[in-house]
């Protein structure tokens, strides 16, 4: 990729991206603080400024290695868990859950949001300006629409596990919390196998395995734009 197509890309990607991130931390932070844990509130964590809710490694360090040895094709990363003191809830078990639900429903917002650009974007008098926001639309379905459906995943630490734990009966969902250590090992090891097979395989494998998720991202942008 030549030095304009990567200073494209990245203005293309990098506001959906941060929206995508920072809106999802920090709406786990407000349903917290809403239902009485402060935590997030104290950390200031419930913020639309990205810097609070970057990590290194996360959300620095495995994209730019992702985007690299992908050839600029696939990107994945993650930003600093909030907080959260769930016997601090006022129902923990119940409030767990809304907590938990609250960063993908805040990707749903947003993905429906990038929607409706999109759909004006394409329909504007043809421009580079409308060029702009519709890539940039696009973007911010595609990117919402992965980190939710990632998040929702039922594997602790991610959301969905969150949620299935709270509608688990408690000796079970005792039981299913356990093995949250050595998940988040699984997952750390899925990036770093996508890191290798992009390296050694030209990322075939990693294509493959989200093939379906890539097709329905480019279903739900043609809905838009032809719907």
């Amino acid at each position: 990729m030549d030095v304009n197509s990567l200073v494209q890309t990245v203005a293309i990607y990098a506001l959906p991206v941060l929206f995508a991130i920072t809106l999802h931390e920090a709406a786990h932070g407000y349903v917290a603080r809403h239902f009485g844990d402060m935590t997030a509130h104290a950390e200031g964590r419930i913020t639309l400024n990205p810097l609070r809710h970057a990590e290194l490694v996360g959300t620095v360090l495995v994209p730019l290695l992702m985007l690299y040895f992908s050839s600029w094709k696939f990107l994945f990363g993650w930003a600093k868990p909030v907080p959260v003191n769930y016997s601090a809830l006022r129902n923990p078990r119940r409030d767990m859950a809304l907590v938990a639900a609250a960063g993908p429903a805040a990707n749903l917002l947003m993905l429906l949001a990038w929607a409706v650009a999109l759909k004006l974007a394409v329909t504007a008098a043809p421009g580079k300006a409308a060029f702009m926001v519709a890539a940039m639309a696009e973007a911010g379905v595609t990117v919402n629409l992965v980190v939710m459906v990632i998040n929702l995943i039922p594997i602790l630490p991610l959301d969905g596990g969150r949620i299935v734990m709270s509608l688990l009966p408690r000796q079970s969902a005792v039981q299913y919390a356990r093995f949250e250590k050595w998940s988040g090992h699984a997952l750390t090891a899925l990036v770093l196998f996508a890191v290798l097979d992009n390296m050694a395989n030209d990322g075939k494998f990693i294509a493959r395995s989200f093939a379906p998720l890539g097709d329905l991202a480019q279903h739900l942008v043609r809905s838009i734009v032809f719907g």
